[in-house]
Parts: C-alpha cells; sequence; structure tokens
C-alpha cells in the first residue's frame, strides 16, 4: 500500500478555503535546522581560508579532501535511512547524527594543525549530516498531510536557509573582532552545534502512537499455506517496487549528473568579473537570500499544480545561469542573473524532490527510500563535479561550460519524458 504521508489520524480535515498550518513537528524541525546550520557553515565558510591560508593545504589537496568527504556523506544516508526506518527510530537516528556533527567541531578546536586531524573532524561531521538528513526528511513527510508536503518542505528548507545565511556571517565577525583566531570560530560553532541537538531532544517528537505517524494497516488474514510477503528481501528497498519511484530515483541521477557545483559557479563568476577573492565567501549568501524568499512559495506552489513542473523549471533557471556565464551581457547583470537563478534553482528543487518522492513510498519505508533518492542525487553530482572540472583543466572554462550546458539540456529532456505526477490531483482540492 502506498501514500504512506498522512498527518494526525485524529484530526478533522480542514475546510475548503481555509489555510492550514504547518504542522508544529516541522517547525521544531526547522528550528533545530536553523541553529545547526548557523553552526555548520560558520565552518564551512572559514575552513578553505584556514586549510589553505592557514596551514598551507593546495587547492588539490583541499578539494580531495573535500570530495572524499563529500562521497563518504553520500554512502552514509543508507544506513542512516534503513536504521531509522527499523522500528521507527527516526528521532535517534537523527539525534546521533546532529550530535556527531557538534562534536566534529571538538576536532578541530584540538586538532592543532594535524591534517590527519583535521581531515577526521571533517568526515565526522560530514557522516552526521548524512547519517541525520534522511531520517528527518522522513519526520517531515510523516507529520505532514500528503498534499501540503511541497509547503512542509519550503517551510523547512526556509529556516534551514536562514541558518545557512546567519552562519558566515557570524564567523567572519567573529574572524574580524578577534584579529583571525579561527579556534574562537571553532569553539563558538560546537556551542551553537550542541544547543541545537537540545532542541533536537526537546522539541522534536519521538514514536508515539497515533502523533504525527502514517496508520497502521492491519494484517490481512491469510488462507492456509500462503506464504506472506517476504519481508526480508523488501524491506530496505521496498519502495523501489513502485515504478514510478523508480523513476524519480532516476531522474534525480540524470539531473544530478548534470549539475554542477555551486563552488564551480562562483569560481567561473570570480573569473569573469574578476573582483578581490575577500569577497568571495559571501557569493553563496546572495543565493541563500533568494532560496529563503522563495523556498515557501514554491512549495505550496507545488502542492496546487503538482510537484513535476517546478523541479522541471528549477532546473531549467540552472541552465539559465550557465548560459548567462556565457552570454556577452554586462557583468552587473551577470552577477546578480546568476545568484538570483541559483536561488530559484535550489527553491524550486530541493524540497520539492523529497515531497514528490514521499508519497510514492511504502509504508516504513519513508527514511530509506528517501534516502535512496537523495544518495543518487549526491553521487551523481559528485561525479559531474570530477567530470566538469578534468573538461576545466584539459580543454579550459568555457568548454567545460558549453558540456554542462549540453548535458543539462539532455538530462531535462529525459526529466520531462520520465517524471511522475503526484498521485493525488492538486488542482481538485482548495487551498
Amino acid at each position: 500500500m502506498y501514500l504512506a504521508t498522512t498527518g494526525r489520524p485524529d484530526a478533522p480535515p480542514a475546510p475548503s478555503g481555509v489555510r492550514r498550518r504547518v504542522p508544529g513537528t516541522v517547525l521544531a524541525l526547522g528550528a533545530v535546522s536553523l541553529v545547526t546550520d548557523i553552526s555548520s557553515e560558520m565552518v564551512t565558510a572559514v575552513l578553505p581560508l584556514y586549510l589553505v591560508l592557514g596551514l598551507g593545504l593546495s587547492p588539490l589537496q583541499f578539494g580531495l579532501l573535500d570530495g572524499l568527504s563529500t562521497g563518504a556523506t553520500a554512502l552514509v544516508r543508507l544506513l542512516g535511512g534503513a536504521t531509522a526506518d527499523r522500528g521507527g527510530r527516526h528521532k535517534q537516528v537523527g539525534g546521533l547524527g546532529y550530535a556527531l556533527s557538534a562534536c566534529s567541531r571538538i576536532g578541530l578546536l584540538l586538532a592543532g594543525g594535524a591534517t590527519g586531524w583535521i581531515a577526521t573532524a571533517i568526515t565526522a561531521d560530514r557522516l552526521g549530516k548524512g547519517v541525520r538528513t534522511a531520517p528527518r526528511d522522513a519526520l517531515i513527510t510523516l507529520h505532514s498531510p500528503p498534499e501540503d508536503l511541497g509547503r512542509a518542505f519550503g517551510t523547512h528548507r526556509a529556516m534551514d536557509t536562514t541558518g545557512a545565511l546567519l552562519g558566515p556571517l557570524a564567523a567572519f565577525a567573529l574572524l574580524w573582532a578577534t584579529a583571525d583566531a579561527y579556534d574562537a570560530v571553532f569553539a563558538v560553532s560546537f556551542s551553537v552545534g550542541a544547543f541545537g541537538v537540545l532542541l533536537w531532544v526537546l522539541l522534536v517528537p519521538g514514536r508515539t502512537r497515533g502523533d504525527g505517524e502514517a496508520p497502521v494497516v492491519p494484517a490481512v488474514p491469510r488462507a492456509r499455506g500462503e506464504c506472506a510477503e517476504p519481508r526480508a528481501r523488501g524491506r530496505f528497498l521496498g519502495g523501489l517496487r513502485s515504478p514510478e519511484y523508480r523513476r524519480i530515483v532516476i531522474c534525480a541521477g540524470i539531473l544530478g549528473a548534470a549539475t554542477i557545483g555551486d563552488a564551480f559557479l562562483y569560481l567561473l563568476l570570480q573569473r569573469r568579473l574578476a573582483f578581490d577573492a575577500t569577497w568571495f565567501p559571501f557569493l553563496p549568501l546572495g543565493a541563500a537570500a533568494v532560496y529563503l524568499l522563495l523556498a515557501v512559495p514554491t512549495g505550496r506552489l507545488a502542492d496546487r499544480i503538482g510537484r513535476r513542473a517546478p523541479l522541471l523549471y528549477g532546473h531549467g533557471a540552472l541552465l539559465l545561469a550557465y548560459g548567462l556565464l556565457l552570454a556577452p551581457l554586462p557583468d552587473p547583470v551577470v552577477l546578480l542573473g546568476v545568484l538570483l537563478l541559483l536561488g530559484v534553482f535550489y527553491a524550486a528543487t530541493d524540497g520539492v524532490l523529497m515531497a514528490l518522492a514521499g508519497p510514492f513510498l511504502t509504508e516504513g519505508r519513508q527514511a530509506s527510500g528517501l534516502a535512496v533518492v537523495q544518495t543518487a542525487q549526491a553521487l551523481a553530482r559528485v561525479g559531474a563535479a570530477v567530470a566538469f572540472g578534468a573538461v576545466w583543466t584539459a580543454s579550459g572554462p568555457e568548454t567545460a561550460l558549453v558540456a554542462a550546458v549540453l548535458a543539462l539540456t539532455a538530462a531535462l529532456c529525459c526529466a520531462a519524458r520520465l517524471l511522475p505526477t503526484t498521485p493525488s490531483e492538486p488542482s481538485e482540492r482548495s487551498d
């Protein structure tokens, strides 16, 4: 049986024309993500400067370190999702991920410039993110009505992005106030991360019967000799029995394989505009601000018109951003246009992809099912980054960007044919 997403079973349906409230659990998860993102983005914003300028690592060494830890994050999502689904331990597994990321800041404090310890701390942070992502998104799915998943994910992503905006500002303010004392940034980041773990423990509900969980479907009596459904065979990849879900996983991989990393886009902007490198860390703030403003409206729009179209149009915005970098336009137009389109891309794709996949997941497979989608996308993006960097090195940035435009165009054509529509028709309901 599909349609695993539901709100409280005892809650009356909202009257037609009445705007539904965002579930309290979603707001609690958003608060945790906001605080945690302040902590993580404080470190992310200064880490390249600390490693390359402070410790003398080459860009290649930093890139390898970042790539290896990102790859580990993608794979551990599968383990985190499967473990969370076993017995409904979404809160326990998610809390472990948040705690692991917070404790990684202590590793940075104690590393003392030792590259091995720093690599371990960075990997621990990424592993924590990988462990917590699928259980957290599964909780959003379980505690939200299926017709409002776009709004729920949009609200959560907006709160998460608020933390992503505040983190770098706090980090650079600390560096300015302490004369580039990176240890101060790591210490404050740990304190903020620990507060996020405390919020998770206090605000996020555990597994309670009848409180935001999917309803338990009673077993159907079987005739003597009839075999039960093989649970062991389908425990982890049970959601893949749905052909629509399989198509979503395939499309996530195809589109991810044609998506170059944000860092490359910012490097191309810096190369074209030739602005001072000290402003480079602030480029992500522009895209994040657009994402913050559009995340909730885009989620609500996806609930009304279906989640397939916003996902495709969001990747279309990314394609336009690639084109702007190749177009002979004034530099301010290119800068503002790329940041605006990148923010639109994330607002229309990040939470919308999870909302699209949610209703196709079988009951009790929410975390593992979402983890498969996230892992397919993440691994494909790692491959895209490696390929883009290789073409850039061999033939130059313009050739690499043209190749990216062609790849994303082809991926959009494939996704337009493969992506399914939401099981329930959004236009049949009132908001």
